[in-house]
């Protein structure tokens, strides 16, 4: 597990610090931004989310057979030319549907004036962003295939066992130049700071924003090829001699239908709440949803370089290295999630009560995805061992199964008829719900098929004591009353929770991982020699 510590502490740096940008601009700059046109943020998550779904078809598997067949080719070049050239066939493929069925997609995307019925205002602000994304859709296809080629990019840049830079610049150089943007496009307003007076104006307008956001993306794919291709000996082959392109392209297929399904099931929840009660509410959703969603990112940490060492250990058939994967994977995300969803939920009123009016009403919303977020982390990396094995053609059953069950979920508990509703399970809580219930079973079929096929399961003793853990702690401080002021009652209640967290699970040795990690960094910063 040392290349796995070494870069997953790399990756957590990154992905904190995109954490904390995230946490700026989510919770200070777009309710801000966007507090007079919550629809207009509303749009831009529209359109990502289509721009992901879109790119994982147009992708075709790629980035997932460049990580799986990486390390039995001989002649590297033919594999990662044949890699490059399946997004753009795909890419071709998409922009044809769309060139065939324009009229039908533009129609399909109009707002709907039943669901407005009593809400003049709210359908004309619906009408009014309809029309922006109308007139800009080509703005989807520059994003779609600038994040196929990134994918591309960072499954070679992950083959390689460099797995920190793709996540750099997802988490810091992304979310850093949006927070560029976003102040570039804050409206006119006037500050006061110690006594001085001035005028801040808006410098760029929303559609001039919507077309920088878009670049940014090329510009990171830009950059990662730099990289990659600065240090890598790649030369550009049309010839496919050594490769088992039957073999590639099947394998490809299968993870496409998987992984379209579940990047699908991702962005399902604000495509349909768009769809049924409009972009003002994706918008309010979107702040609630990044709010829980923070819970996943051990997960996406240690996920980024276990993939190729298990892919490896495939090859190997060494099925002891897998499940000691398996198991460390499971016990530390699930203790570092732990301890962000205490830090979440404990504060969770304080902190919604630091955005604007209209924003603060998502605390159902941050629950529901925290605890979705938390149980699948605790899973492991059960995905990541099927699709690398000879089972992989599971992930497309299993998926599709999941993506019938989140568009059902969806229906039932979005609308006013939820029959949940007595418990306010409705509208952008009834989404996070079925969200929730959706990663859940998701979770619970990989884990059943991943014991019956290969007799591995990640828990251990350990995961009950994280689960006393978790629930001791959270019954010790959440009676506490701290202080009137906000900012106090945050700085005490977060500290209070890092103390009496770090100090019990150190001292029943949950994870040797991470207390070997602390023991280090304690030797290293606060023991002379």
């Amino acid at each position: 597990m040392g290349i796995v510590r070494t870069q997953s502490i790399r990756n957590s740096i990154y992905f904190y610090i995109g954490l904390s940008l995230g946490a700026l601009s989510t919770i200070v700059f777009y309710p801000n931004v966007f507090n007079s046109h919550p629809e207009h943020w509303g749009l831009i998550q529209i359109i990502v989310s289509y721009s992901i779904v879109l790119s994982t078809f147009s992708s075709l598997g790629s980035p997932k057979t460049l990580i799986r067949f990486f390390p039995k080719v001989k002649d590297k070049s033919e594999l990662v030319t044949l890699t490059f050239l399946i997004p753009i066939i795909g890419f071709l493929f998409v922009f044809l549907f769309y060139l065939l069925f324009k009229d039908s997609i533009i129609t399909y995307l109009k707002p709907d004036i039943q669901s407005f019925l009593g809400k003049e205002q709210d359908f004309i602000d619906e009408m009014r962003t309809y029309i922006l994304l109308k007139d800009n859709l080509h703005l989807i296809f520059i994003l779609i295939a600038s994040l196929s080629f990134f994918e591309v990019l960072s499954a070679l840049s992950r083959s390689l066992l460099n797995a920190t830079m793709p996540v750099m610049l997802r988490e810091v150089f992304l979310k850093g130049m949006g927070i560029i943007l976003l102040f570039l496009h804050w409206p006119e307003t006037t500050i006061n700071f110690d006594n001085f007076t001035f005028l801040k104006s808006q410098y760029i307008d929303f559609e001039t924003y919507l077309y920088l956001y878009v670049f940014m993306y090329m510009l990171m794919a830009i950059i990662l090829a730099f990289s990659i291709f600065s240090k890598f000996n790649y030369k550009i082959k049309f010839r496919f001699d050594q490769l088992e392109t039957r073999k590639q392209l099947l394998f490809g297929l299968y993870v496409l239908g998987g992984g379209a399904s579940a990047m699908l099931v991702s962005k399902l929840d604000m495509i349909m709440i768009e769809r049924i009660i409009g972009y003002k509410e994706v918008a309010f959703y979107s702040i609630a949803f990044f709010i829980g969603n923070v819970v996943r990112i051990p997960g996406r940490a240690v996920g980024s370089i276990a993939t190729p060492l298990i892919v490896k250990a495939w090859e190997k058939r060494d099925i002891d290295q897998i499940k000691s994967i398996y198991v460390k994977s499971s016990i530390n995300q699930f203790l570092l999630g732990g301890i962000i969803f205490l830090g979440v939920w404990l504060n969770i009123d304080d902190g919604l009560s630091l955005l604007p009016d209209k924003f603060q009403g998502g605390a159902m919303v941050v629950l529901f995805i925290a605890l979705g977020q938390l149980f699948n982390i605790a899973c492991g990396v059960n995905g990541i061992i099927i699709i690398n094995s000879k089972y992989y053609k599971f992930d497309l059953y299993s998926n599709f199964i999941l993506l019938i069950i989140t568009i059902l979920a969806n229906l039932i508990f979005i609308p006013k008829s939820s029959p949940l509703e007595i418990y306010d399970i409705t509208g952008i809580n009834g989404a996070a719900f079925a969200t929730a219930l959706s990663v859940f079973l998701y979770n619970v079929i990989k884990l059943i098929y991943v014991y019956i096929k290969i007799g591995i399961q990640p828990f251990t003793i350990n995961t009950l004591k994280t689960i006393f853990l978790i629930v001791g702690v959270y019954l010790c401080i959440d009676p506490i009353y701290f202080s009137d002021n906000v900012i106090i009652s945050l700085i005490l209640r977060f500290s209070m929770l890092a103390i009496l967290y770090l100090t019990v699970m150190i001292l029943l040795r949950i994870s040797d991982d991470i207390n070997d990690l602390i023991s280090d960094l304690w030797r290293k910063y606060f023991v002379r020699n």
